[in-house]
């Protein structure tokens, strides 16, 4: 045991002492560059290190974590993607398919909760998966996420620009330029700057999905006039599901199997509300509050948005077909243009375009975290833990600049066919870090059982949530292997179709027994992985500034993140 005041030099953990402030630390410039000792105290570290304790800012409180969360799953894949999921599998299909993918983020948000309240680390559940796992899988899902984020912020500028496409004619290449310049500026931005502006792109959403919901109904139940009632009469004809593929009910099954990625792709971004734990105020009781309050608001959102689009609009109605390559095709488009007010569309276009900035933003967020995160396990180069003087890793940013670029795609193609190439990409990416998730999860709660560690001595414990955790990885898996089941079918081969389902899986495997084999990393053990310090460690360091609950004008709508 160190005395109080010192580091421990086995593990840069720290005792009884606070972490060293920013100003205690060497600076060069502008610019925060670790030193060779700052660097080696931090790669046998597997809790809070003292680089990231020290050269990153606390600049997020819980009510931007929660609205993280939200503005992250409601994004372009509900705004675009519920059109296609009610033209696949029908309106009884597609709900039903969003609500299984819902149970299934249910049991991920609250795994990583529980983990990510004992172990709030920058990079979240990556660094979780080194911690409880093998390192060689945290090197390869670590790498995984940032190669998703890659793809999945070009694929929201791609959406943007799907969405000005309903505007004007004016070339694509304008508004990718405007909005990499955009995401970038908040991408280096001090931490708390971000956090507002997703606070607020996030309020926006909200109102525009309670917004479509209240005008859905409107319009569902006759209250424009000249409109006449519509009913449930799509449920009736053409019915609750379509046929796909294959006829009868196995037809059905497959359309409501074949909505599974597109709803992935949707609920993406509930996982990362933690990757920035280390700049996040109180993480330990912020982060699974977070968890516990995105989890059934996005529920809650997602279900009566598609309960209202099957009202809506007609599974076989052409409106819905990809061709247009414009946001015309939206779901929440055609609704709002069946109301008759010609301004109503213009309003859901904008907000939608601020959804798929915010989603980029996001992106870049998660994406710089578990670079930087990597870098502090030496899995990655030095060079991505330099910060700014405000706490931003720089260098990280700029390493994704030049992939935005893949927005450019869209000069050659249609914009809407590249958007689906890349959730389809994107998709496989985030199952396998809700795989990891859960299963660091079912290793915490395993390893906790063997060292006789009652569950009650986690910061935050649910008793249910190991079965569930078991029930999410089943899941997670299927659905990462029959993704792309479509292509196997007679007749629907399709070589781009295979390798946007199916390239994440062997990229992930060659990162894990490359980095096993150059490195000889084995599967930590549970008896050995050393429990003992995270709890300590947890009871040791106080969360500043405790919570204080009071009354305020705005409850009405606080309670979206409160």
């Amino acid at each position: 045991m160190c005395p109080p005041g010192f580091q421990d030099p086995k593990t840069a953990t720290f005792h009884n002492v606070a972490a060293p402030t920013y100003a205690e630390a060497p600076e060069y410039g502008t610019f925060r560059t670790p030193g060779r000792n700052d660097y080696d105290s931090d790669v046998n570290n597997d809790l809070v290190t003292v680089t990231e304790d020290r050269d990153l800012k606390r600049g997020l409180a819980q009510r931007h974590l929660s609205m993280l969360g939200i503005a992250g799953a409601i994004g372009t894949g509900l705004f675009l993607g519920l059109g296609s999921a009610v033209q696949t599998a029908g309106p009884l299909g597609a709900l039903l398919g969003y609500f299984t993918v819902g149970l299934v983020v249910c049991a991920v948000q609250f795994a990583l909760g529980e983990v990510s309240a004992l172990l709030p680390v920058t990079g979240s559940f990556v660094r979780h998966t080194e911690f409880l796992v093998d390192p060689a899988l945290g090197f390869a899902t670590g790498w995984n996420l940032v190669y998703g984020n890659l793809l999945s912020i070009p694929s929201e500028i791609t959406a943007i620009c799907v969405l000005f496409q309903f505007w004007t004619d004016l070339s694509p290449a304008i508004f990718i330029v405007i909005f990499i310049v955009l995401t970038v500026v908040i991408g280096i931005a001090f931490i708390r700057v971000y956090g507002e502006i997703e606070f607020i792109f996030a309020i926006l959403k909200i109102l525009l999905v309670v917004f479509l919901i209240i005008i859905g109904l409107v319009i569902d139940l006759g209250g424009i006039p000249g409109t006449p009632a519509i009913g449930g009469k799509f449920w009736r004809d053409p019915g609750p599901f379509v046929e796909h593929i294959a006829a009868g009910d196995w037809g059905k099954f497959l359309g409501y199997w074949s909505v599974m990625t597109g709803a992935v792709f949707s609920f993406a971004g509930v996982e990362s509300l933690a990757m920035a734990a280390a700049e996040t105020k109180n993480p330990r009781q912020a982060i699974p509050a977070a968890c516990k309050r995105v989890f059934f608001r996005i529920v809650i959102f997602y279900v009566l948005a598609i309960v209202i689009v099957g009202l809506l609009v007609a599974s076989n109605d052409e409106r819905l077909n990809d061709s247009s390559s414009t946001a015309a095709q939206s779901p929440f488009v055609i609704a709002a243009s069946a109301a008759g007010i010609p301004a109503i569309p213009s309003i859901v276009n904008a907000i939608v375009i601020t959804s798929a900035w915010s989603s980029s933003n996001q992106g870049l967020l998660a994406g710089t975290r578990v670079l930087y995160g990597l870098a502090l396990k030496k899995q990655a180069p030095s060079i991505f833990l330099r910060t700014t003087s405000w706490g931003v890793p720089y260098v990280c940013v700029l390493f994704f600049v030049p992939f935005m670029f893949l927005s450019f795609l869209t000069l050659s193609n249609a914009a809407l066919t590249v958007f689906f190439w890349l959730v389809s990409l994107t998709a496989a990416g985030v199952l396998v870090s809700w795989s990891a998730i859960l299963l660091n999860h079912v290793r915490l709660k395993l390893a906790m059982k063997q060292q006789g560690i009652p569950t009650e001595s986690l910061p935050w414990h649910n008793s249910w949530t190991l079965y569930s955790s078991y029930a999410g990885l089943f899941m997670c898996l299927f659905i990462l292997l029959t993704g792309g089941y479509e292509v196997f079918t007679e007749g629907n081969w399709d070589a781009q179709s295979f390798v946007s389902s199916y390239l994440d899986i062997p990229l992930v495997l060659a990162a894990y027994l490359i980095w096993k084999l150059l490195k000889k990393t084995k599967i930590v053990s549970l008896s050995d992985i050393p429990l003992e310090e995270a709890f300590k460690q947890a009871g040791q360091v106080p969360d500043d500034d405790p919570p204080v609950k009071k009354r305020s004008r705005t409850r009405w709508i606080s309670w979206i993140w409160d």
